[in-house]
């Protein structure tokens, strides 16, 4: 393979390119799900801001509200969580197929290969008009094919999903056995809706852009996993748990971090594209995380927390964003590092399903152009003449 060849008589025109490299700073849409305003530092669901959405309402609640664009009442909270839970189980068949996945691999790829066996089980997959009805599906069975992994991984028996449960409990169940307290079940409902949504990310703009095509919810969905996976967007939430088992002793933090600047490393857990001023979701993430410190008894990850973060803003003026409280709260819930991007896999899929389903319904292929910079047109000479 060669490297590439640049034409040598280009001359770029940044002014008259208008290229956005990464569509940074690029509208191409409209949509009614979530916004970001970065002055403000403010991310509302359907109008609702979501630090009320978490500290308020279950995470169930704020499906339903990206799904449907309101807030349930009582009688349609429970016609749609007896929806939900009538759906968590998944097929021998499937459970089969995560049996046997190799034990190495990264659970975001069992959870990848996972949704697409789901859409070859499914008869309606090209049917737009049930695309909720699969949202829902998915909601229910991503959690238990998550559990199931983790189960496998650890040479442990399934455990079956418990339809007597909310999302939250009912995961702790899988996963462990058990369902700890009410304190930790509300730290991690209050991740999941913090999760669930964030406009046009990498990931949701992936999901959008299969569906434009008129392809399926599931390849969308997974398409949108994919995207998730990599370390600069929802892996990122495990590279900070790494970083700080790396650092271990809090009095050792000030000083990574201002190595780290000095050598110019990047620092996961930090910095977004949108936000100007900080991530919305940081203080009630960082809330639940300093609880998760109080009830595990390992306060040394906040202690680092803090310190990590004072040297970062005062010497850079970079924020934290949510991957950064989000990565130690779900180690002190007692998960492995790995899983903590399919717990996001989770909770996003309900913002992927409500932008699928919203660009279904209003669509045009999305096909940006791109400003040409290799080498000018040539013509093709035999192979006898080319020295």
């Amino acid at each position: 393979m060669t490297d590439k060849v640049i034409n040598p008589d280009y001359v770029a025109e940044p002014d008259k390119m208008n290229v956005k490299k990464g569509l940074d700073g690029a509208v191409i849409d409209t949509t009614s799900v979530s916004k970001v305003t970065p002055d403000t530092s403010s991310l509302i669901y359907r109008g609702y801001p979501v630090q009320e959405l978490a500290e308020t309402c279950r995470f169930e609640e704020v499906a339903y509200l990206l799904y449907k664009g309101e807030l349930p009442n009582k009688n349609e909270l429970a016609d749609f969580e007896k929806q939900e839970r009538s759906y968590r189980d998944i097929t021998p068949e499937l459970l089969q197929v995560i049996r046997l996945l190799p034990k190495k691999c990264h659970p975001m790829d069992s959870v990848r290969t996972a949704v697409s066996f789901m859409g070859t089980e499914d008869p309606r997959i090209w049917d737009k008009d049930s695309n909720l009805d699969k949202a829902i599906r998915m909601l229910a069975k991503i959690p238990t094919a998550v559990a199931a992994d983790y189960r496998f991984k650890k040479g442990l028996d399934f455990i079956a999903p418990d339809k007597s449960l909310g999302i939250a409990e009912n995961f702790f169940h899988m996963c462990f056995g058990k369902v700890p307290s009410k304190d930790v079940v509300k730290a991690f409902d209050v991740s999941l809706t913090l999760y669930a949504e964030h406009s046009f990310n990498a990931s949701t703009f992936t999901s959008r852009v299969v569906t434009s095509t008129e392809s399926d919810i599931y390849s969308a969905t997974v398409a949108g996993i994919g995207a998730l996976k990599g370390p600069l967007h929802g892996g990122a939430n495990e590279q900070v748990m790494h970083m700080m088992i790396e650092i271990a002793d809090p009095a050792k933090a000030t000083e990574w971090m201002l190595d780290a600047l000095a050598q110019k490393r990047k620092v996961m857990g930090f910095g977004h594209r949108v936000y100007k001023y900080g991530d919305s979701r940081v203080p009630t993430m960082k809330k639940y995380a300093q609880k998760m410190a109080d009830i595990s008894g390992q306060p040394k990850w906040m202690q680092i927390y803090e310190a990590l973060e004072k040297t970062m803003v005062e010497k850079k003026k970079i924020h934290p964003n949510l991957d950064f409280p989000a990565g130690p709260a779900y180690y002190m819930m007692g998960f492995e590092i790995d899983f903590f991007t399919p717990i996001f896999v989770m909770a996003r899929t309900t913002g992927w399903s409500a932008h699928i389903i919203e660009q279904a319904n209003n669509n045009r292929i999305i096909r940006p152009l791109s400003e040409y910079v290799g080498t000018a047109e040539r013509h093709v000479r035999p192979l006898n003449d080319r020295g």
